[in-house]
This record gives C-alpha cells, sequence and structure tokens, in this order.
C-alpha cells in the first residue's frame, strides 16, 4: 500500500520543519508495522509568499518521503488541497490530507490506515473538543455546524480537513466538475463505507492561523450556498409571511377607518419600510451569491495552474 500525506501550505516557514519530522516519524512507524508500503508527504504549496517552497525543495532532497507542487498563486485552501488529492487519486493507494500546523494529532494517522486495511473508504478525525479556539471562533464553529446541519447539510460534526481517503473515494471526489469547493461536504455526500477516529486538538505549532474571521465567514457562506438552496426557498417563506402582514394591515387599516379612529402612524411606517427594505436587500444579496457561484461554474476556469513540481512525477 502506498499511502500519501497531502499539506496544503500558505506561508508555514515557521513549522514546516518540525512538520516533515511527525510526518517522516509516522510514516516510519507505518512501515516498521508492515501497514504501508510505501509513504509520501506532498506539500502543496499555495502561491507562499515566505521560504516555504525553498525548504519544500530542500527538504525533498534530503528526505526520502518529501515531495512538493508548488501553484502559480494563491488559489485558497480548498483549491490547493484539491490539487494535492487529484494527486493521490492517480499516485496512490489512500491518502490523508492534514493541515502544516499539525494541530491536528499525527498519531492517528495509525488508527485511520488500520480502518483502511478493514476496507474502510472514508475515515475522518474528528475533534473531541475545542479548548484551543477563542471562545469567539469555538461558538461560531458549532454554530456553523448546527447550521449546516438544519439547512440539510451531510456534514459531520467538529471535522475540518482531516481525513484519509481510498482511491476509489478520492478518484469518485475528483470526477466532481464544481469549481466552489466544499470538501467537507463533497466528501460527506460520496456515500462510500466511513469510521470516526477522536483526537484532541492541540496548540499551533508557531506561526498564525490563515483563517481570520474574515475568511471563517466567507467559507461558512460557500459551504451553505454550496449544499443547501434552502436560503432561496426561506426568502420565498419570508415573502409570504411579509403578505400576510400585509393583508393584515389592509384589514386594520380599513376597520380603523370605517369607525373613524385613523391617527397618522409616522413611527410604525417608517419601522416598517425600514425593516421591509433591509429584507428585501438581504433576499437580494442570498439570490445574488447563488448567481455568482453559477458565473464561477460556467466558466470553467482550471481551478488551479501548477508552477512546479519535485518528486511527484
Amino acid at each position: 500500500m502506498k499511502l500519501a500525506i497531502v499539506v496544503p501550505c500558505y506561508n508555514e516557514e515557521e513549522v514546516l520543519t518540525e512538520t516533515t519530522a511527525q510526518l517522516s516519524h509516522v510514516l516510519d512507524i507505518l512501515k516498521d508495522g508492515k501497514l504501508v508500503d510505501e509513504g509520501v508527504i506532498l506539500y502543496v504549496d499555495d502561491g507562499s509568499k515566505d521560504r516555504t517552497w525553498e525548504l519544500v525543495e530542500t527538504y525533498a532532497r534530503e528526505n526520502p518521503y518529501v515531495a512538493g507542487i508548488k501553484l502559480a498563486h494563491n488559489v485558497g485552501h480548498q483549491q490547493a488541497l484539491w490539487a494535492g488529492l487529484e494527486w493521490a487519486a492517480v499516485h496512490a493507494d489512500a491518502s490523508v490530507s492534514i493541515d502544516a500546523d499539525l494541530q491536528d494529532d499525527v498519531n492517528v494517522i495509525g488508527e485511520m490506515v488500520a480502518y483502511y486495511a478493514k476496507g474502510i473508504d472514508v475515515v475522518f478525525g474528528v475533534r473531541r473538543e475545542r479548548k484551543t479556539d477563542t471562545f469567539f471562533k469555538r461558538t461560531t464553529a458549532q454554530g456553523f455546524y448546527r447550521l449546516m446541519r438544519g439547512l440539510g447539510g451531510d456534514i459531520v460534526y467538529n471535522h475540518a480537513d482531516f481525513r484519509l481517503m481510498s482511491r476509489r473515494a478520492l478518484q469518485a471526489l475528483v470526477s466532481f466538475p464544481e469549481r466552489n469547493l466544499f470538501l467537507r461536504g463533497m466528501v460527506s455526500s460520496l456515500g462510500f463505507p466511513s469510521a470516526l477516529v477522536y483526537y484532541n486538538r492541540k496548540e499551533r505549532l508557531a506561526g498564525e492561523s490563515k483563517y481570520p474571521f474574515r475568511k471563517m465567514l466567507s467559507f461558512a457562506i460557500d459551504g451553505i450556498t454550496s449544499f443547501s438552496v434552502r436560503p432561496i426557498r426561506y426568502i420565498a417563506y419570508l415573502g409570504i409571511l411579509f403578505m400576510l402582514i400585509a393583508v393584515a394591515a389592509i384589514i386594520y387599516g380599513l376597520c380603523s377607518y370605517a369607525d373613524g379612529q385613523t391617527i397618522p402612524g409616522w413611527t410604525s411606517l417608517i419601522v416598517s419600510v425600514w425593516f421591509i427594505g433591509g429584507a428585501i436587500l438581504l433576499a437580494c444579496g442570498i439570490i445574488g451569491e447563488y448567481i455568482g457561484k453559477i458565473y464561477k461554474e460556467v466558466k470553467r476556469r482550471p481551478r488551479y495552474i501548477i508552477e512546479k513540481g519535485v518528486k511527484c512525477d
């Protein structure tokens, strides 16, 4: 069995040395235990501006496990991960995807491989808790998972992008033609036999998080609009509700006029106008998000462009 560990990287020079050492140690253990015959650590450099690619090239010369792909420009975490998974679908029997900061526990990769040996195609790494996250990040992340489930998204609670996939699962995944990627939902929708392994998330080794609030919000919007049309349906429900309110207001107004009790209500009028106006703008924004995704899809531009590679032929 050949195992590819796919590691998307963006400005990760501060952690790459330790990441390489830990992942190499994991592959050594798996080979000694006869779980893996051959292993590779595939770094996908997502247009880094620091020395990340220079380090990848150095490690590729010194370490038999390390290979690398350098993308021509920054395309985002999901697209960079997709590039690595496409490579793994051709060159490996199974792949494990993990972030370069190693907040995910590399020690459970052995458990994932053991599940694969039993015929499991997808093994999800699931966090037991989120003690290392700030209160804000923990609360918003949990709210996102609950919202996705409420909107019909089939995703694993507290699972990010730490997972093992067999070759047939990878090949099924890369056959998806869409450009708007939300891999957590796409992998869950494959339907192959799956299992969960639990781990405690660690502190980041060094550097800064590549997912500030702005990117987290954008990622959440992508996830929701990529896997559910319920927001548009809710707009229709909201329109029906406003129509019923309007009918009730008309009846009330006619009754008040008949009784001669009409009173000018500037406050209620202004509040109503602002509320309905805001609701209309929100509805237009949600519909626009879907139209924007259609626009990206129909252009069919490449997800990424590879500038160079090292030991990845």
